[in-house]
């Protein structure tokens, strides 16, 4: 563990450095091709042989370029899209065809790389259109046209910024990675280094409002009234990647020209008018059924996540202390809504899904109308979240420090502290990148969640297995004899570290962004009184567990701590499974049982079966060490035993 954080730690500015250079690039290629193919292949044959090669060679670059990538969990599925466009591309398929599928897989390469999207500021279109004038008008022309003095010489001829047919296909984010990085083969330079990053934003803004000029007009009105607009662009980042082609499933061709030509031209009103919390999930929702019943599935089950992640997630502290059981009936019939629009539901079914969602999340809304500020709402949220989150990895440190007295191993109890002191440490640390650094989305906390909590899960099932094992038949004793007259095995003290900070940091960290949300609430006094007494109960817990540990015989402590880190293992699969489901990654069928969220269930088949597979695992493993317990042991051990092997 000590080894995987720091070569994580040592190798990340370089992968980051790398990613950071070689995405938008790629991603530049795919949005390039996918506004371009049109002028290079109609109807199935090449109408220009020099663009159709270019257009082959972009894909092939761009291909090669993913698979250079560091690897990830995604690289595969996006492998498996470029050898898909390539193979469009060969083919000579429609236009439309290869737009759709390049535009999927450079937004599939933005989700599996994160970079920079969208600028830090509201860009200055004043700015934005003296620049052009100066830097642009020779060659685009003084209304954007394509027909500046400088440019009728050129070859291939500038880019007709008012053409709406190609600027339909283009974000502009496109029109800022151009201005960024030039075209290569043409006489678009990169302007990288003349312009500050401020200024090729608002340049790319500028040119990219150019197309819906007379639209514009009467965007303004519809964006201030219209939900669906605002459920689709929601914050500056999704305006810089916005496309009216992509808006189109949800608003047709003429709304989305004037809400997007609006907004390029005045890109403020989106931080004065856009939804958010609650209100914000309900119009995603709404955006998600029209793109359903318009065939846009990809679209559909994007919003619906994002109704989730985006709108739900961020007041959940404020719903869970008001209405915990509201909030775990929210997210299963979330969840659900999810499931069926991935899986081929008739249209009448999602609608009803939909409706269910929809009356959850306005009673959500009323709940959390009033739960600002609320200093007893704020106090009891407090508490409740550190109990509840705290008590799992509680037990884990417990029980191993329990262990280590009763083997008599006290030098190896400074692991087990560093462990979960620097857990707390890390949750620091977290606390001020949440707060004052980046906004961590609600998929990449779930992801962590989950992961982290199948990870601790499968490791305690060793664990329990083990102890299991050494309570059988006195090979407790034979164990202990052992380790008393021998030193402790390093790599054994570097897992106990490692089991220890995983337990501890995946509860901070779900704590933490908790906390984070709960603090702008301007009840700070009651939020530090609530964590207070809450880590007061834990630690009387603490000091009971610890000295009713001490009176128990060490078979039956044994025992009792096989059974116990068993329970946590099924506890920990359940939560995990439910996260990676709240995050996306893994279906929703919801399931006839009762939501006990202490005990790690929830009412969804996925989670229930994952926990059956743990359960079947650990009474398979304790039934073959009955067995093998009943077994006369060796008179003296062939092979040195350690603490639980990672290996």
């Amino acid at each position: 563990m000590a080894l995987l954080l720091l070569f994580g730690t040592m190798a990340f500015p370089i992968l980051a450095q790398d990613v950071i250079a070689s995405v938008p690039q790629t991603w530049q290629m795919l949005d390039y091709l996918a506004t371009d193919y049109a002028g290079a292949v109609k109807d199935g044959a090449v109408i220009s042989a020099s663009e159709y090669a270019e257009m082959r060679e972009f894909t092939s670059t761009a291909r090669s370029r993913i698979g250079a990538l560091p690897s990830t969990a995604t690289t595969p599925a996006l492998m498996k899209q470029a050898d898909k466009l390539v193979a469009s591309v060969d083919a000579k398929a429609a236009p439309a065809q290869v737009a759709t599928q390049a535009h999927a897989l450079a937004d599939a390469l933005l989700q599996a790389y994160p970079v920079p999207t969208a600028p830090e500021h509201v860009p200055d279109l004043v700015r934005g259109e003296a620049l052009y004038q100066n830097q642009c008008a020779a060659c685009h022309g003084v209304t954007g046209h394509g027909d500046g003095p400088a440019g009728m010489q050129l070859s291939p001829r500038p880019v007709n910024f008012t053409d709406q047919t190609r600027a339909d296909q283009r974000s502009a984010l496109s029109l800022y990675e151009v201005i960024s990085q030039g075209v290569e083969g043409t006489p678009m330079v990169s302007y990288e280094q003349q312009l500050s990053s401020d200024d090729r934003w608002a340049l790319a803004y500028y040119v990219g409002s150019l197309a819906y000029t007379k639209e514009a007009s009467t965007g303004a009105d519809m964006w201030q009234h219209d939900t669906a607009a605002q459920a689709q662009v929601a914050d500056l980042k999704e305006l810089s990647r916005a496309r009216v082609t992509q808006l189109t499933p949800t608003l047709d061709a003429a709304r989305a020209r004037a809400i997007l030509g609006y907004l390029r031209a005045h890109p403020e009103a989106i931080q004065q008018q856009a939804l958010a919390g609650i209100p914000l999930a309900r119009a995603r929702l709404t955006a998600s059924l029209t793109a359903y019943r318009a065939g846009a599935k990809a679209q559909a089950t994007q919003l619906a996540l994002s109704a989730y992640l985006d709108g739900v997630e961020p007041v959940e502290p404020q719903l869970n202390a008001r209405d915990g059981a509201l909030r775990a009936q929210l997210e299963t019939a979330m969840g659900a809504y999810r499931t069926a629009l991935t899986s081929s539901t008739s249209v009448a079914s999602v609608s009803k899904h939909a409706d269910e969602v929809d009356g959850l999340l306005l009673r959500a809304q009323e709940v959390t109308a009033d739960a600002a500020g609320d200093a007893a709402t704020t106090f009891l949220g407090a508490f409740t979240i550190l109990v509840r989150e705290g008590l799992e990895a509680l037990l884990v440190v417990v029980a191993l420090l329990a262990f280590l007295r009763k083997a008599a191993r006290p030098e190896a109890l400074r692991y087990v502290h560093a462990g979960w002191s620097l857990a707390l440490v890390a949750g620091g640390i977290t606390w001020a990148i949440a707060s004052y650094a980046i906004s961590i989305s609600g998929a990449g906390r779930e992801l962590t969640e989950g992961l982290s909590s199948l990870f601790a899960a499968f490791v305690l099932l060793g664990v329990g297995l083990w102890m299991h094992q050494k309570s059988i038949g006195g090979r407790w004793q034979a164990y202990l004899k052992e380790k008393m007259a021998a030193a402790l095995n390093r790599r054994s003290a570097w897992f106990l570290f490692g089991l220890a900070f995983i337990s501890v940091y995946r509860e901070v960290f779900e704590s933490i962004l908790f906390y984070a949300a709960l603090w702008n609430d301007g009840q700070e006094v009651w939020l530090l009184g609530g964590i207070a007494a809450g880590a007061a109960v834990l630690g009387l817990i603490a000091w009971v567990l610890l000295r009713t540990s001490r009176r128990l015989p060490i078979g039956t402590f044994f025992s009792a701590s096989s059974a116990l880190i068993a329970v946590l293992a099924v506890v920990l699969t359940g939560k995990g499974v439910a996260a990676l489901q709240e995050a996306g990654w893994v279906a929703v069928s919801v399931a006839p049982v009762p939501h006990i969220e202490l005990l790690g269930i929830y009412p969804t088949w996925q989670s229930l079966l994952a926990q059956l597979a743990i359960l079947i695992l650990l009474a398979v493993g304790f039934v073959f060490n009955i067995h093998r317990g009943r077994q006369p042991m060796p008179s003296s051990p062939t092979t040195r035993e350690v603490l639980p092997d990672v290996d």
